[in-house]
């Protein structure tokens, strides 16, 4: 397996044009880290205590040494690669974090299976058997027989981003895009879709739908809002596997660029490979009005989610239909599958340092920037004291 090392080089075009202001911050963190451990103004513990081979800074991380490996989710790839610079900007460079986004369902199945240290998923682990496996049974092996937690982390907007010459504004809806999605709607001047966009020229073409050909947690996450949003028009049962139409392209960036290279088609995908692509992204009407897709109303949307899981397992049910006045209902959230207990020592210091600071509202703030919504700060104190929780 071919692992990307984000922390030591970051790939992502969004994280490399912060490089210079992260190597200043990782330059003064070098000078500061040094001063820390013995600076007796220092404050707080660091979270979990320090562990050997670590040293707390000023922010109250204890910076421990080792390598973490991590993968999963390409959804949050953006996110975690900016959080593992940060991070390591705020800790010298003390631990090696790499993050593979292989797509949830493979990163699950490389937890379970021991090959990574936590997973990034797009969908929770789920509690009946699928394929002969019960994913939350197989994670809890894993965890010398402990519960693995569900733990929200990255908040990232469905975008159904489109390739029209001239449509700089384009209103759908779940209906439509489910018909769009089964092929049932073939061309953009449909009359489904001229209703929703009075005063839009709409060419005759033929609609090219792309889709994710691996498994992935945006592709069941997309199919929840049809089922439930559609009014009936999304029928399959949602999955990880697409079972609509079009063409399936791998991962989030080969939709992204697909998109990107054919007049006349729409995907989805998270947001933040939607802007870094400059794709236009179509605005929702659930009912109450067209709704762009911005973090304020990503972040009423997910206000709206309830918590399913028990203690610190955060499971959400999102709620993708009857969402408020200005809601943006089609969104995915990416949760860090981790062991409650059961990782060796120096590897549960490391996960649990990391993903404080990845939970903290430092880091949450400039998630937008990337294309995704922060926590609400409700959900993000449970993850803080859920991450606190680890042993």
């Amino acid at each position: 397996m071919t692992t990307q090392t984000f922390a030591a080089r970051p790939t992502n075009r969004l994280v490399s044009s912060r490089a210079a202001k992260l190597a200043a911050l990782a330059a003064m963190a070098t000078l500061s880290l040094a001063a820390c451990g013995s600076d007796p103004t220092s404050t707080g513990e660091p979270v979990g205590g320090a562990e050997p081979g670590s040293s707390a800074n000023a922010s109250g991380l204890a910076c421990p040494e080792g390598k973490l490996s991590a993968e999963g989710s390409s959804a949050q790839a953006n996110a975690i690669t900016e959080a593992i610079v940060a991070y390591n900007a705020e800790c010298g460079d003390k631990a090696t974090i790499e993050y593979n986004p292989t797509g949830s369902g493979a990163g699950i199945k490389s937890f379970y299976n021991g090959l990574v240290d936590f997973a990034g998923s797009d969908s929770v682990l789920k509690t009946e058997s699928s394929d002969g496996v019960v994913e939350a049974d197989k994670a809890s092996e894993r965890c010398q027989n402990n519960p693995a937690w569900n733990l929200p982390m990255v908040v990232g907007p469905i975008a159904f981003a489109y390739n029209i010459d001239g449509a700089d504004k384009l209103v759908l809806n779940a209906e439509v895009l489910a018909e769009i999605f089964k092929g049932e709607i073939k061309t953009w001047n449909d009359p489904k879709i001229a209703k929703l966009n009075s005063g839009v020229d709409l060419p005759a073409e033929n609609i090219t739908v792309f889709f994710r050909s691996d498994e992935s947690g945006t592709t069941e996450n997309t199919a929840k809002f049809l089922s439930k949003a559609g009014n009936g028009a999304w029928t399959d049962e949602p999955s990880k596997a697409w079972t609509g139409t079009g063409e399936g392209k791998n991962k989030s960036s080969g939709v992204a660029e697909a998109t990107a290279n054919t007049k006349n088609s729409i995907s989805y995908m998270e947001w933040s490979y939607a802007k870094d692509n400059k794709l236009s992204t179509a605005q929702l009407d659930s009912g109450k009005g067209p709704v762009e897709l911005t973090g304020e109303s990503v972040g009423k949307a997910v206000a709206e989610a309830k918590v399913k899981g028990s203690g610190n397992d955060l499971s959400l049910d999102l709620k993708y239909a009857g969402t408020g006045s200005g809601a943006y209902p089609a969104l995915l959230v990416t949760y860090e599958i981790v062991c409650s207990k059961g990782l060796p020592a120096d590897k549960t210091a490391i996960v649990k340092d990391f993903l404080t600071y990845f939970s903290s509202p430092d880091s949450q703030s400039q998630l937008e920037e990337l294309g995704y919504a922060p926590l609400p700060t409700e959900l993000q104190s449970k993850v803080q004291t859920a991450v606190a929780a680890i042993q």
